[in-house]
């Protein structure tokens, strides 16, 4: 038997947190001199305090440890309580990386000292054939997802020159999930309808128009600085935004290198 202090040299957990771990119930002593109230730990607990650390080290709480440590033994159980951890810790790991990002590309312009300037201009897009994938994807993150069902027939399809690529979302709010989109891609020629993709001729619009360089975070400043300018010069906005994407993730994995056109249909 181990005397408090000895346990807790030998776990390298301080007495105060044993003590907590009692009074929750995940470690309890072997044994409490009803005299003087010493807690004693058996050798064999030492084997308990470090599956807890571990536990700990990998971000479970005290309650889910409590909740594990009762299923230790039992293989298939354990294996779905790390692989939720897992993927827990990995959705955070993409969460911290992306405002990791953010942070620099401020840090970035700050050192630079530089204040983008965006134009908008009005144009107006041509009438022109397009495939088209009309669908309703979890997020606006999860744009990919429609752009997939387009790559399914992408090597069947001839592109037209220039070939013009938008993302239009459909929506009257932002949406927390279900986000019904429309992305669509002009060719050449003419198909027939797939379960996914639909070819038609879409109308001309007339949009303010912005070339947006770079990475997808300048969005913030791009759509107040169209919107603000639609006001000032006597437009009313008439339909959802879109993007067209010159140059995009299929080109370059370099966010830098990004050319994207943000549009307005306007009146």
């Amino acid at each position: 038997m181990l005397k408090i202090g000895d346990f807790s040299k030998l776990s390298r957990v301080s007495i105060r947190m044993l003590r907590h771990y009692d009074d929750i119930g995940l470690l309890k002593p072997a044994e409490i001199d009803e005299f003087t109230g010493y807690r004693y730990y058996q050798e064999e607990q030492l084997f308990t305090i470090g599956r807890i650390t571990s536990l700990k080290d990998m971000g479970f709480s005290l309650a889910e440890i409590i909740r594990i440590l009762e299923n230790y033994d039992d293989k298939e159980k354990m294996e779905k309580f790390l692989l939720e951890r897992q993927e827990e810790l990995q959705k955070l790991s993409e969460e911290t990386s992306y405002k990791l990002m953010l942070l620099e590309s401020a840090r970035d312009r700050l050192r630079k000292e530089q204040k983008m300037n965006y134009d908008v201009t009005v144009k107006t897009i041509p009438e022109r054939y397009a495939a088209t994938v009309h669908t309703v994807i979890p997020r606006y993150e999860d744009e990919g997802m429609a752009w997939g069902y387009m790559s399914e027939i992408g090597p069947s399809l001839v592109p037209a020159d220039p070939c013009l690529a938008a993302a239009e979302f459909l929506d009257d709010e932002h949406k927390e999930k279900d986000v019904e989109i429309v992305v669509w891609m002009t060719v050449k020629g003419t198909y027939e309808d797939t379960e996914h993709v639909k070819f038609q001729t879409l109308p001309a619009v007339k949009v303010a128009s912005c070339i947006m360089k770079g990475s997808y975070v300048q969005m913030n400043e791009v759509v107040p600085t169209i919107v603000n300018w639609i006001k000032a010069n006597g437009y009313e906005a008439n339909g959802p935004m879109f993007n067209i994407y010159h140059v995009g993730p299929v080109q370059t994995q370099n966010p830098d290198e990004f050319v994207t056109e943000v549009c307005f249909p306007v009146k």
